[in-house]
């Protein structure tokens, strides 16, 4: 088939345009790099089967394809953040726009939500019918609810139009090509602890997230867009459930590293909880995660090891 994948720069959309090639697939790789980089596709760029395309989903395009795997839209809150503005639109416009070319060209299109959909959560773990305790108003507000709303235009466009949708609610995703500067926890530490810096810990580190190994995420996208029985949301994610300490001590043992742990205060809206419940995954996809946390993260410290020793 002929796959376009939106953010296919960045860090989770390089290894699904690698996948889909080596599924033997051709391969539309769309980004604006404002997070993307192009050093993470590089390697793809001599296969006569891969094609890069400088865009912003904000702005129309037309293409012939066969499947949008739309993944656009900064996602560390450093980045977010950083142009809140331009990050509600990219995820509402981008929508729009993907969704509208998905109408016309008759493309099956799967759109890469998010975990945030939930805020900070008062029902654990988050089963994908809890529709989630979001301030609409804070400072991470440009992100959960723009990924809220590209939801529901994706709904709507599938009720109204008819639009072959598939909707995957993503939770803590890591693993080589992260940015080293993104803020977030699994690459913070590793950086961290390969500079002898102190790890950085917000709140007092009793806050919990489940980390999921990339290879592990981009087999859940394929299997979901490979089957026809449901259309989503489906929380794809590792329930395997740490708090911030115990990821800290992981690293710091895995490392060898003799940093210190120093604890600031924790960041407006940060969720206290984070874990999914993938019973869905399991039954509609067969899919749950293979990689263990302290495998993926040897990989990981591997990756930004080699990058730090490069610099």
């Amino acid at each position: 088939m002929r796959c376009l994948v939106t953010g296919g720069a960045g860090f989770l959309g390089s290894h699904l345009c690698e996948r889909l090639l080596n599924d033997g697939h051709e391969v539309i790789c769309l980004d604006n790099y404002f997070t993307g980089r192009m050093v993470n596709v590089a390697h793809l760029r001599d296969n006569r089967n891969f094609e890069l395309i400088r865009h912003d989903v904000t702005e129309p395009i037309l293409l012939e394809v066969d499947r949008i795997f739309n993944l656009a839209c900064p996602a560390s809150p450093i980045h977010y953040q950083f142009n809140p503005v331009k990050t509600i639109k990219t995820s509402v416009m981008g929508a729009i726009n993907m969704l509208g070319m998905a109408k016309r060209v008759h493309a099956r299109i799967l759109q890469a939500s998010t975990s945030e959909v939930y805020g900070d959560p008062a029902v654990h773990p988050q089963t994908e019918d809890y529709w989630g305790n979001v301030n609409p108003i804070g400072i991470r507000s440009c992100y959960d609810e723009g990924k809220r709303v590209a939801e529901t235009l994706f709904m709507d466009y599938h009720r109204q139009n008819n639009v072959d949708i598939r909707i995957v609610r993503i939770f803590n995703t890591y693993g080589p090509r992260m940015l080293m500067n993104d803020g977030r926890v699994v690459s913070n530490f590793i950086v961290q602890a390969l500079k002898g810096e102190d790890l950085t810990i917000y709140g007092d580190g009793s806050q919990t997230r489940s980390f999921c190994y990339v290879d592990d995420l981009i087999e859940g996208f394929v299997r979901m867009m490979d089957q026809d029985k449901i259309i989503g949301p489906v929380n794809i994610g590792n329930p395997g459930e740490f708090t911030m300490l115990e990821l800290a001590k992981e690293v710091l043992a895995l490392t060898g590293s003799k940093s210190k742990i120093v604890y600031k205060p924790l960041p407006g809206d940060d969720p206290k909880m984070r874990r999914p419940d993938i019973s869905l995954a399991k039954s509609a996809l067969g899919w749950e995660p293979t990689i263990p946390l302290r495998q993926g993260l040897e990989k990981t410290i591997c990756y930004f090891d080699e990058l730090l020793k490069n610099q």
